[in-house]
């Protein structure tokens, strides 16, 4: 039996609750140094506390120390693994393969996917430095899934949602070279989302002033048992930067559609615990996201990137019309929507049986239903794409039948597609109660010779009890009594366990409600500490297992220290370079590579002999002082960048 966890960020310790209380089997979250978000850094004593409230529910809690480190830093980030240790956390994820050669502890250790992880060859040699989970590429398609998954025994894990880099993680020095902020090291200035002109050869300006490199969120909802099929045992979402709505809606979208896959189907099993209930129908698309792609997953290129925009465009509701000083709106009826279609066959090979693909935008569009019960509202935001083709953006200040009154004059235009970046009703929404998440437990209750025993017996086989020895008076009418008892024990509000069986054994006595209330009480804390207890991970010693592997490791390995120079030496490496994050020596290397390519993404592959007007080689972007070359590798069907 496969356990299958859905993976949530946790910008802080609140967002985090947040994520558990809405169904989350483990949340990621960086610590308070050598974090890939270097804004998103916490206190040992909040994520001691996120790990006991996860704990309570069966979840995990795995905490970012996943930068590359110089040798002045090797020692500080021993010690915090060493902390992390002491307070409990359940796996801890790594860039800098150094930290395996020093004093560490006992601790579950991912590989991020900072250590490039697109391979069978590449995990082969992650499982050998002991890694118990990779978190693979965002780049890897099913095919290749499956292949690591049936030549490696580590447990993969995958982003399925949120922001994509352009680039393959920890192969990406752009903004290390233009701002000498790096991206190995937490510090990304995200250079890819800015605008770029594309040149020929010859000087010639192809394109100008565009997104060039920016791309659309991960959306994979529609994938996701073939995915498990495949071999996936985690489910990861980006965004640990991301506020605590966005953190509700995706949790609980994602909570449903794998609950879906997950009950009837005894070869996967959830690894949390407890029933999750929600309040509100929750909808990816209403919170950030620049429109969506599944990312190469069914191994197919299509359009990827937001050439117009790197900003949140939201949902797309329809057209609006600019007629005589007057914006009038035509909504999109749509009757089919992929993120909501029905489950397919269970026993599928996850490579043939794939979902639709999302071609352009217009067959997106079909992954969105316009619901006739939430109009545009007051407070709404708007947005759409003018003629300059810039992102334009307003407040809706009221609705006069299809007529839309902006809060500010729009630009002109004819006729362009609409969509709403704030819907007010579902954030007002998201601002409650959304969700609540509990524990089912079995209450038994018994009437001893010298006083009462109330016990609780969870799903996961923890089992309290708690007895107090009392004088008992016999009750003047039992079996009210018992009933009055009964309701009593099922009153579980503001704890974590509803009551799932009850059983009185025996009730003759007359019992206070205030005692079986303060009896129940202590029984309730009693399960917390023990679930807590039970849930404390187990020591993972590292198993290092060197093997001669390499005779040379090339910058792209972000070496930076010592200790990193010496595992590479210890699997064979006989001439080692340091990382550009060490030596700066950008000239004739490769910035960045991608399996994203522009020349695709335009319509000018070369391996389509149709492709109209192509330009050749070489081609440049662009961006201020800067000229960067593209180099495109066919073979590979990839695109590099060097300066």
């Amino acid at each position: 039996m496969s356990k299958i966890e859905l993976l949530l960020p946790a910008k802080d310790l609140s967002t985090g609750k947040t994520a558990i209380n809405h169904g989350a089997d483990a949340v990621y979250i960086g610590a308070s140094a050598f974090g890939a978000r270097q804004a998103a850094g916490n206190s040992l004593q909040d994520i001691e506390t996120l790990v006991q409230y996860a704990h309570l529910y069966g979840s995990k809690v795995h905490v970012t120390v996943n930068t590359v480190l110089f040798d002045n830093e090797l020692e500080g980030a021993r010690k915090l693994l060493w902390d992390l240790y002491h307070i409990g956390v359940d796996a801890v994820l790594i860039q800098d393969l150094g930290l395996l050669k020093l004093d560490i502890p006992p601790l579950t250790f991912h590989a991020s996917t900072q250590c490039h992880n697109h391979s069978v060859e590449r995990i082969q040699f992650l499982e050998k430095l002991g890694f118990t989970r990779a978190v693979l590429a965002r780049e890897v398609d099913l095919q290749t899934i499956q292949n690591i998954h049936n030549q490696t025994n580590i447990e993969l894990e995958a982003f399925v949602h949120g922001a994509l880099c352009v680039c393959y993680s920890g192969q990406c020095y752009l903004s290390r070279m233009m701002t000498g902020r790096s991206g190995n090291r937490g510090e990304c200035a995200q250079i890819c989302r800015t605008r770029f002109d594309l040149q020929d050869r010859n000087g010639k300006v192809l394109i100008h002033n565009k997104h060039l490199l920016s791309l659309k969120d991960m959306c994979r909802a529609d994938y996701l048992e073939e995915m498990m099929n495949a071999g996936i045992v985690s489910f990861k979402v980006e965004g640990r930067l991301k506020n605590e709505s966005y953190v509700k809606n995706v949790t609980a979208f994602y909570r449903q559609r794998l609950d879906s896959i997950l009950n009837g189907n005894p070869e996967y099993q959830r690894v949390g615990s407890g029933v999750t209930r929600f309040f509100f129908t929750p909808d990816a698309h209403k919170t950030f996201n620049r429109t969506f792609t599944p990312y190469f997953l069914d191994g197919h290129r299509e359009k990827m990137a937001s050439f117009d925009t790197p900003k949140a465009m939201g949902q797309f509701v329809g057209y609006l019309k600019q007629v005589n000083g007057k914006y009038l709106f035509e909504p999109h009826h749509l009757k089919t929507t992929s993120l909501s279609s029905p489950a397919r066959s269970r026993r599928v090979n996850p490579v043939q049986a794939i979902a639709q693909r999302w071609d352009n935008e217009d067959v997106q569009a079909t992954a969105q239903r316009w619901d006739n019960q939430q109009p545009i509202s007051n407070g709404d935001g708007l947005c759409f794409i003018n003629d300059k083709g810039e992102l334009e953006g307003f407040l809706v200040n009221g609705m006069e039948g299809n007529r839309i009154i902006p809060q500010k004059p729009l630009s002109h235009f004819q006729k362009v597609k609409l969509y709403r970046n704030i819907d007010k009703n579902f954030e007002k929404i998201l601002s409650g109660k959304t969700a609540e998440r509990k524990i089912p437990v079995d209450i038994l209750f018994e009437e001893l010779t010298d006083g009462v025993r109330i016990g609780f017996m969870d799903e996961d086989g923890c089992k309290v009890s708690v007895t107090e020895n009392v004088e008992l008076t016999a009750a003047q009418q039992p079996e009210k009594m018992s009933e009055t008892l009964r309701t009593a024990l099922a009153k579980l509000g503001g704890t974590p366990f509803e009551a799932r069986t009850i059983t009185i054994r025996k009730c003759t006595a007359f019992l206070r409600a205030g005692f079986i209330n303060e009896l129940k009480s202590k029984v309730v804390e009693k399960l917390m500490a023990t679930r807590i207890a039970h849930f404390h991970p187990q020591d993972n010693p590292l198993h290092y297992s060197p093997a001669p592997l390499f005779q040379h490791a090339d910058y792209l390995r972000n070496i930076t220290n010592e200790a990193h120079r010496a595992v590479y030496e210890d699997f064979g490496a006989k001439t080692i370079e340091y990382g550009l994050d060490k030596t700066e020596k950008f000239a004739g290397k490769s910035l960045m590579t991608c399996k994203y390519c522009l020349r695709h993404e335009l319509g000018w592959c070369k391996k389509n002999a149709t492709a109209p007007n192509a330009p050749k080689d070489p081609l440049f972007l662009i961006s201020g002082k800067y000229r960067f070359r593209l180099e495109f590798d066919c073979g590979k069907c990839e695109m590099g960048i060097s300066y």
